[in-house]
């Protein structure tokens, strides 16, 4: 190919479909490829402005003729190239298997080195329940940097904590000044344990979901499964993270901006990437709206006097008869008293689809009920721990 490009002039010419292309000009016979069907006879080379690209464009031609000179250079990067290719959407190396996996670390498959599993979780849990983080802190944090995962190219998760890293530490959705709050109390915790920040991070979120579960009378333990391990600057393609930015995420009620596509179908988005199932999607939105999880601290979807504590409220106002709804502007509701006209809280369209679409609601009407409380605590605490460790393929 590169012999061809290089050694001979091109002209534009047309196809006999009148199409325009590139004929190389004066080529000898014995130049010329064999016909397809008949090698008996040749045929001239056609090529496209793609191809006189490689040619005419000083960066591509450089690469090019390296190629072209260095044949086992060529090859190398055709071999790394076709292996980037056909595996970018297999997650991390992790989950390769067989005789053949390379045992180089590639920087796309977002590697990240083995973390510690043998340490005392829970004098780590005493230590983050006395350094004064809120619930919503611990929370939100641990969401923010597991809600990353894509099942679609199983990149992204917790596992790494690129949350501190660029460029997830400056992304909006992630809160930076609060993010470097929180991880200036984490980090030293992680660092006098000798654990990953990683973990570090997941089992402060557990912390607060089980300080909220007990503010809601239900004493629990949320499971948790060490060994996470801390990725470094050297490991992090920060452009290749720039897809895995999170525009909206409905879990906490944000989104960067007005877009098209409505606020609920974002968050349907994210719920598939995430893996997550219809209910459990239900669950984790009702719990974070109570717990006060929302981004910037917005109190849209809080139906509840008692923030911090894991309970169904959020259900139980958004279904309650006794409200309405009245729309502010195209993303914002006022759920007023429906015989006084008192406004008790504010939503978003997200908070109200659980009161509006029919299979939504029904699971929400679950929650809502007087002996679903417990239940509730449980579901929420099942796909919470399915979100953290979305990315710990060594528990599957």
């Amino acid at each position: 190919y590169f012999e061809m490009l290089f050694n001979h002039e091109w002209e534009l010419a047309k196809s006999p479909a009148g199409a325009w292309q590139w004929e190389p000009v004066n080529i000898k016979e014995e130049d010329m490829p064999v016909d397809v069907e008949d090698p008996a006879i040749r045929r001239k080379p056609i090529m496209t402005d793609a191809d006189m690209a490689m040619k005419m464009d000083p960066a591509y031609r450089d690469i090019c003729l390296k190629f072209w000179k260095d044949p086992e250079y060529f090859s190398d990067t055709f071999a790394r190239a076709w292996f980037k290719l056909t595996h970018r959407d297999m997650g991390p190396k992790s989950r390769y298997f067989g005789p053949d996996v390379p045992g180089e670390d590639l920087i796309w498959q977002d590697p990240v080195p083995a973390g510690r599993s043998d340490y005392d979780v829970p004098a780590v849990k005493a230590k983050i329940a006395d350094s004064g983080l809120s619930i919503a802190d611990m929370v939100s944090t641990a969401w923010d940097s597991a809600r990353t995962f894509r099942g679609s190219d199983m990149r992204g998760g917790a596992n790494g904590a690129r949350i501190r890293l660029a460029p997830q530490k400056d992304w909006e959705g992630n809160e930076p000044k609060r993010l470097a709050r929180v991880l200036s109390v984490l980090e030293p915790v992680a660092k006098e344990f000798g654990i990953s920040v990683a973990d570090t991070i997941v089992l402060a979120g557990n912390l607060g979901v089980e300080q909220a579960a007990k503010a809601a009378g239900f004493d629990i333990t949320v499971p948790f499964a060490p060994g996470r391990g801390d990725a470094t600057d050297e490991m992090t393609d920060a452009d290749s993270f720039a897809p895995l930015e999170p525009l909206a995420d409905g879990y906490r009620n944000w989104m960067k901006k007005e877009y098209v596509v409505s606020a609920e179908e974002l968050m349907l988005d994210r719920t598939q990437l995430m893996g997550l199932t219809a209910p459990e999607m239900t669950a984790l939105v009702g719990g974070m709206r109570v717990m006060g999880a929302n981004h910037g601290g917005t109190k849209h979807g809080v139906f509840t006097n008692q923030q911090g504590a894991l309970t169904t409220d959020f259900f139980v106002n958004l279904t309650d008869m006794a409200n309405t709804w009245k729309k502010v502007d195209d993303n914002l509701y006022e759920i007023r008293d429906r015989k006084t006209d008192k406004a008790k809280w504010t939503a978003t369209r997200i908070d109200l689809v659980f009161g509006s679409n029919s299979i939504l609601r029904s699971y929400a009407e679950v929650y809502a009920q007087d002996d679903s409380k417990e239940k509730f605590v449980h579901d929420f605490v099942n796909a919470w721990v399915k979100v953290m460790n979305a990315d710990r393929f060594d528990l599957k």
